[in-house]
Parts: C-alpha cells; sequence; structure tokens
C-alpha cells in the first residue's frame, strides 16, 4: 500500500483549516484517513503550523511520501520551533470593526454636517436678527384677507345651482 502524507481540507465555506493526514495515494482528498499528525490553519496571522514530527519521521521511515506542501510546512514548523517562543496566541484575521459607508450615504452626512454648521454661523452671527424675523410669521397668520376654503365651497354651491337653472331654462 502506497501511503502520502498531504493535507485534507476542514473548516467551513470560505474559512479554510488542514490537517496534515497520512492516507492510501489512491483515496480522494477527503478521505478516510489512517493517521492524523497535525494542522495548518492560514488563516490566523502568523499563520499556524502545528505538527506532530515524530509520528511524520515514523511514516516517512515506513515508506510514506510527504507533499511538496507539507515538506514546506514540516521546514516552517522546524524555523519556529527554533526561533523564541512568543507569548501570543495567533489571532484570526477579521473585518474592520467600522463598516464602510456607501457613497450616498457619505453624501447625506456630508450635506447634513454642511447644513449645520450654516445654521450655527447664523445663529453666532445675528443673534439680534432672530426677533424680528419671529415677529414677522405672527404677523403673516393674523393678516390674510383671502376668504376662508369653507367659505369659498359654500359660495361656488350657491352658484352652481343657477347654472343648473339656466341650462334648463335653454
Amino acid at each position: 500500500m502506497a501511503v502520502a502524507i498531504r493535507l485534507t481540507r476542514v473548516g467551513a465555506t470560505k474559512r479554510p483549516a488542514y490537517r496534515v493526514i497520512a492516507i492510501d495515494k489512491r483515496r480522494s482528498r477527503d478521505g478516510r484517513a489512517l493517521e492524523i499528525l497535525g494542522f495548518y490553519d492560514p488563516l490566523t496571522e502568523p499563520a499556524t503550523v502545528q505538527l506532530n514530527t515524530d509520528k511524520i519521521n515514523a511514516w516517512i521511515g515506513k515508506g510514506a511520501q510527504p507533499s511538496d506542501t507539507v515538506v514546506r510546512l514540516m521546514r516552517q514548523a522546524e524555523r519556529e520551533a527554533a526561533a523564541p517562543v512568543q507569548a501570543e496566541k495567533p489571532k484570526r484575521a477579521t473585518r474592520s470593526a467600522t463598516p464602510k459607508a456607501s457613497s450616498k450615504a457619505a453624501t447625506k452626512a456630508k450635506a447634513k454636517a454642511k447644513a449645520e454648521a450654516s445654521e450655527a454661523d447664523a445663529t453666532a452671527e445675528a443673534p439680534a436678527e432672530e426677533a424680528p424675523a419671529a415677529a414677522a410669521p405672527a404677523a403673516e397668520e393674523s393678516a390674510p384677507d383671502e376668504a376662508h376654503p369653507a367659505e369659498e365651497a359654500a359660495s361656488a354651491e350657491e352658484a352652481a345651482p343657477d347654472a343648473k337653472n339656466e341650462k334648463a331654462d335653454a
């Protein structure tokens, strides 16, 4: 039986993670593994690689062939083992906390800010000018000489029967 040491994909859609496994070469990528030898998570910063080198070397001693990717990961794990131990755990890459505003929303926000700034300038420049302006609407409300809409409708109804009588006479 020809054995390969390769990766098998685990994890959710668009969130890949991989296991390093020993498997028969004829099996599919996600087929049943003979043994799990470690894992690799490319989404963390820096990428997480944890391998059981004793088991990997035992399988290689029995004739298993590691894939190019597994060889690369083994070298990376050796370099990390030789480096000083880091206190922090790797963190998963995430989206930014603040969502990006659409261009329409940005335009509205700019217009609102501009309007607020102009209102603040107007109130700061002429507080004395506001008093006459406030009196003007009150004068307009008491001054209308126009007839009330209900009165206009009543006068229109009075004129309508006369028009009907004229049509009947003709």
